[in-house]
């Protein structure tokens, strides 16, 4: 299995998807308990909810699942949220604070998946921001992501439908920043908030530097917003992932509608 797929385009955008995949090594698989087989915290249907929406993004998809290795987070697992309840590099618990190996992987097991998975897959991502950036003089990362509506392990209470994160505005430009919190308030019948219990991973965090022409946006939306319950076989619901393409069609063309002012 190729840990990472590139559907390469000519736009200066950029999707990330990190956390769609559902591929285990044979390795992997065995390890997990009975209830973490299920990879109830993938990403589900992100590939399937963005196909098609901006048909010249370039698109970097890892294939392995995130309970391989997490490619959202820093390679010296370092926490993201301080202080709050999150998941890990190699993440010991799922989004129900279960448990999720029968035998937890050691440093060195760690560090072999780092370079198996997590290395090329920030490798593609990076050569293709640097692609994009050389021939637009800018790129702009955009980082699709879903989650449960409802995780008291992570989060109180419900989640907004389309979280938006910008590192509190330190990954783009206040331009992009707008136009995709804008889009996003003007939506019918959807939640949005800007900067709240997502913020951004390591992916936005770190690739987004306006200052050097790199812009980066992440997307966390909430799964009972497409599809047709938040449980397996967590299938897409037709009615509500059109009206959520829809949404996010109107935020690539905000996207795009700002090229002029960061070019």
């Amino acid at each position: 299995m190729t840990p990472v797929t590139v559907t390469r385009g000519t736009s200066p955008i950029v999707l990330a998807q990190p956390h769609s995949g559902t591929w285990l090594p044979d390795e992997v698989l065995e390890a997990l308990e009975p209830s973490a087989r299920e990879l109830v915290d993938t990403d589900w249907r992100i590939p399937e909810l963005y196909e098609g929406l901006l048909p010249d993004a370039t698109v970097v998809r890892a294939e392995f699942n995130r309970y391989v290795i997490d490619a959202n987070r820093p390679p010296d697992d370092a926490s993201l949220y301080p202080g709050q309840n999150t998941t890990g590099l190699v993440p010991l618990h799922d989004f129900d604070a279960r448990p999720i190996w029968r035998s937890a992987p050691d440093e060195a097991e760690t560090a072999r998946r780092l370079a198996l998975y997590h290395a090329p897959y920030h490798e593609a991502l990076r050569g293709e921001l640097e692609r994009a950036k050389a021939q637009h003089g800018f790129a702009i990362l955009y980082d699709c992501h879903s989650i449960r509506s409802e995780a008291p392990y992570l989060f109180d209470g419900t989640l907004a439908d389309l979280n938006i994160g910008t590192n509190s505005g330190a990954s783009c430009s206040p331009v992009i920043e707008r136009a995709v919190e804008r889009t996003c308030k003007e939506a019918e019948g959807f939640t949005s908030v800007l900067n709240g219990r997502f913020k951004g991973g390591w992916t936005t965090r770190h690739y987004g530097q306006p200052d050097r022409g790199v812009h980066a946006v992440q997307m966390e939306i909430a799964q009972s917003a497409y599809l047709e319950t938040e449980a397996p076989p967590f299938a897409l619901s037709p009615e509500k992932s059109a009206r959520l393409r829809g949404v996010l069609a109107r935020v690539f063309a905000a996207i795009e509608d700002s090229f002029g002012e960061i070019a």
